[in-house]
């Protein structure tokens, strides 16, 4: 019989490697040699004899003996070879040594959801704020219970499962040693508890949805479709997690005569003939009462007013917009017999047609 190579030289690390070097170097050579993956002859052989170096090099106990005896010490308990190894499975050994361990944990605590709601405002609420109180449902800790999901008057019993860890340790054993797989508890889902008599009224889940009122203060100058977020105010959390936040979106109601630009509010004035070419004095309305226009003499349609300071206050910050005045000289659609014969008399003294004929027959 041919003598065994040295281990470390099958392996192609020197004497003084460490624990890590040995790892690595078996690794790279498993993958080359492994039967399943190396056709050539000869191939199995040396995966064979690559895992014998690492079974002995890779404990400590082995390695101190071989280093001090060589082979001669180490039969019986490092060259049993490899008779009966299932090599098919090998993939399934090579993912549980490279993932090593795998934890689980106990479930986190859960931060509650966030709810939404809509609500609408008039268009001076929104111009100078105001509180609204809103109605929603959300999930709460259960009145009955305390959020403990067991019968009033009894409580919740440690999980014989996993004792209360909430996980499980399942060992499995390979060629290169023990690897521990963490799971969660099935039997407990990982609360590590279980409900032996769950409340009626929550059906032993701890949580139960409940209607509340909540003011909401809506500031000076909202823009329309514009969210407020109530931080804490959406579902409970679970498991010690926080509450989920609120968002109240805010709509606004189109106004009889204001349209918002910005901060600026436009108004449209309707004024007629006599207005626009005489000039008159005029009452508007403002969101902060009625006020007096002064509309000079030959306004035309289109002509814009300003008045400053009359519009939407600039949200979370000093000032507002202004108010903008658009006039709108009107046709009248229907006039009287004595309308008519004063348009007319004006229309012929406005005419400079007629004006010109008049003088050329004098």
């Amino acid at each position: 019989m041919a003598p065994k190579r040295d281990y470390y030289e099958i392996l192609g690390v020197p004497r003084d490697a460490t624990e890590g070097d040995i790892k690595k170097a078996f690794r790279q050579l498993a993958f080359k040699y492994h039967p399943d993956r190396n056709r050539d002859d000869g191939a199995e052989a040396k995966f064979k004899e690559v895992n014998e170096a690492f079974e002995v090099l890779s404990n400590p106990d082995k390695r101190a003996r071989y280093d001090r005896f060589g082979h001669i010490d180490t039969d019986g308990f490092a060259t049993r070879g490899f008779e009966g190894f299932d090599f098919g499975g090998f993939g399934d050994i090579f993912d549980a040594f490279f993932s090593g361990m795998t934890h689980a944990h106990r479930q986190a605590p859960q931060r509650g959801a966030d709810l939404h709601y809509q609500t609408t405002i008039s268009f001076e609420e929104a111009a100078f704020g105001c509180e609204k109180e809103i109605e929603i449902k959300r999930t709460e800790l259960c009145t009955s219970c305390r959020g403990t999901g067991a019968k009033p008057g009894s409580q919740p019993a440690r999980c014989p499962d996993c004792n209360g860890s909430g996980q499980v340790r399942h060992v499995q054993r390979s060629l290169f040693g023990s690897f521990i797989n963490t799971t969660i508890c099935s039997k407990c889902q990982g609360e590590g508890q279980v409900i032996s008599e769950p409340c009626p009224q929550c059906q032993g889940n701890g949580l139960e949805k409940q209607s509340r009122r909540i003011s909401v203060k809506i500031p000076a100058g909202i823009p329309a479709d514009t969210q407020i977020r109530l931080s804490g105010e959406g579902d409970v959390g679970v498991r010690g997690g926080s509450p989920g936040d609120l968002y109240v979106t805010i709509s606004v109601r189109a106004h009889e005569f204001f349209v918002r630009d910005g901060d600026d509010i436009l108004y449209e004035l309707p004024i007629n003939f006599a207005q626009a070419a005489l000039g008159d004095e005029v009452e508007i309305p403002t969101l902060h009462g009625n006020t007096k226009l002064t509309v000079t003499a030959g306004s035309q349609t289109g002509k814009e007013f300003r008045l400053k300071n009359k519009g939407i206050p600039h949200l979370r910050r000093h000032g507002q917009g202004d108010q903008i005045i658009k006039l709108r000289v009107v046709t009248p659609d229907s006039l009287t017999k004595e309308q008519r014969r004063l348009f007319k008399e004006l229309a012929d003294s406005l005419d400079p047609m007629k004006k010109g004929s008049k003088k050329r027959e004098s």
